[in-house]
């Protein structure tokens, strides 16, 4: 090495010719990039780089435990990860490695004694040490504001109250699209879907109710069967989709406890219906829903029909073609509000999609880079009283639904009639679907028996592939490849690609 005489420690930049204090300066600034620490045990305070060294270190080694955890355990791992007390020292943890790893860039520029070397050098070093910072530092904040939006989704989101197991093995969880529109009276939930997921196997079913089924009578033991004792039983005044707005403004009636009397009196009508207890709802504001589309980078669906923006007491104002679409969220709302030229089945079809889209394709990556702006509108989209501490458990039973074997039932015409059908009846195919019939409605076997052999069956039911992660809602044809589909003797209605 070409070293000065007289030098006494390799740490004093004199001890080197002109080439090595331009070589040594870069050393310094990029060990600080590789390994935060270095450059101080080799030149400055090495209890100080030991220290940086050692927490780099542990970081690396438990991203890598978190990795392995989530290969094993994913539900453990994101349990930990959605609690909000971890998520709000993960941004500290952020903050105080980004100032920490600012400090050691600069302290190694310090330590290369830039003024020992040329101004070119010295210009160049100072440059790409700032780059570094930005580059390290930067990120670090960028995860911490990331994280900040996130931890305040979970709780403006997420229920604080107790977890509930499953029932008999099973998650059951209701699913509500509501529309209180500004040329609406109160808020309807004008679609209805239970998700029953086996807790072991992700094994799940879909089904269906029509926003007009009547003549329900609850379950008893429940508030609605203490206050109605008679059902909901009035004619066409008496619909599913009322029962919300009902409960809501009788909600000094219900026990103290109850956060949401709409909610809770529509999970006791679905669940008189369906005869499953349903542990949880979450519900999804449709007018706040296009908010949710945009924040989150648009919905990709298939349209079957041509469906008019607008029509009823407003002038149609466009279209909406047939095909593959990527829509924002204004074309998402009109997608699944539109009336004009459609039944309310049509509509509930479509609506049914635009959901089944959003969940799917809400996946992590779109979180992270979107988190933000999700962040901004998810409390006045999304509303459920799941706890965030079951959201690591919920989380992975979902994972496994989405790649396991769906089934999907509507509760619509031609299977029943939704103001005269037999309450038994709807028992004895939400049963039968859940214990893996695959004919829980008896659709195949009326085929048979009549000697009917149509290929596009009009039973509002479907199956998919086991392992597919994929499932077809009424008649959808045979061999499709979208993740979910409805359509009926029509033709197809919508489909989630």
């Amino acid at each position: 090495m070409e070293f000065r005489r007289g030098a006494t420690s390799l740490a004093d930049p004199e001890i080197f010719t002109p080439r090595l204090r331009r070589r040594r300066a870069w050393t310094l600034v990029l060990l600080t990039l590789v390994a935060p620490g270095s450059a101080q045990i080799a030149a400055g305070n090495r209890a100080l780089g030991r220290f940086a060294l050692r927490t780099a270190v542990l970081v690396v080694a438990l991203a890598l435990l978190a990795g392995i955890i989530y290969l094993v355990s994913p539900g453990f791992l994101l349990g930990i990860v959605a609690a909000p007390w971890f998520l709000g020292a993960l941004v500290a943890a952020f903050v105080l490695g980004a100032v920490f790893w600012a400090y050691l860039f600069l302290d190694a520029m310090r330590l290369a004694r830039l003024s020992r070397v040329g101004a070119g050098t010295r210009r160049l070093v100072a440059l790409v040490t700032v780059l570094c910072m930005v580059l390290t530092s930067g990120t670090l904040l960028t995860g911490a504001w990331l994280t900040w939006a996130g931890r305040t989704a979970v709780r403006t989101v997420f229920d604080a109250q107790d977890s509930r197991g499953p029932v008999e093995g099973r998650y059951n969880i209701l699913l509500i699209g509501s529309d209180g529109g500004s040329d609406r009276v109160g808020v309807r939930t004008d679609t209805l879907m239970l998700a029953s997921v086996d807790a072991a196997t992700g094994r799940s079913a879909l089904f269906g109710f029509a926003r007009d089924t009547e003549n329900i009578d609850f379950r008893p033991g429940s508030t609605m069967h203490r206050l109605m004792p008679e059902g909901w039983n009035c004619g066409d005044q008496c619909l599913l989709n009322g029962i919300y707005q009902w409960g809501s403004e009788h909600a000094d009636q219900f026990p103290k406890d109850v956060k949401n009397p709409g909610a809770e009196a529509t999970k006791e009508a679905v669940e008189a219906l369906s005869g499953l207890d349903i542990q949880y709802y979450a519900m999804v504001d449709l007018v706040g829903f296009r908010r949710f589309v945009d924040a989150v980078g648009g919905l990709d669906l298939v349209v079957g029909r041509r469906t008019p923006m607008g029509g009823g007491t407003s002038r149609i104002s466009g279209w909406i073609e047939p095909g593959e679409q990527h829509m924002d969220g204004y074309h998402a709302l009109w997608y699944a509000r539109s009336r004009e030229g459609a039944s309310n089945y049509d509509r509930m079809a479509r609506q049914k999609c635009v959901m089944t889209a959003m969940l799917h394709q809400l996946n992590p990556q779109t979180v992270v880079l979107r988190a933000q702006d999700i962040a901004a509108v998810s409390g006045s989209v999304l509303e459920t009283d799941v706890p965030s501490g079951d959201l690591g458990r919920l989380g992975s039973l979902a994972m496994k639904a989405r790649d396991g074997e769906m089934t999907t039932v509507n509760f619509t015409p031609p299977l029943i009639q939704p103001w005269r059908y037999d309450p038994q009846r709807i028992h004895d195919i939400v049963a039968k679907t859940i214990a893996g019939d695959p004919d829980p409605t008896g659709a195949k076997a009326s085929a048979s028996a009549s000697g009917a052999g149509s290929p596009k069956p009009r039973a509002s039911t479907g199956r998919s592939t086991r392992g597919s992660g994929k499932a077809t809602s009424s008649s959808a044809d045979e061999g499709t490849d979208y993740a979910f589909s409805v359509s009926d003797s029509a033709g197809l209605i919508c489909a989630v690609p």
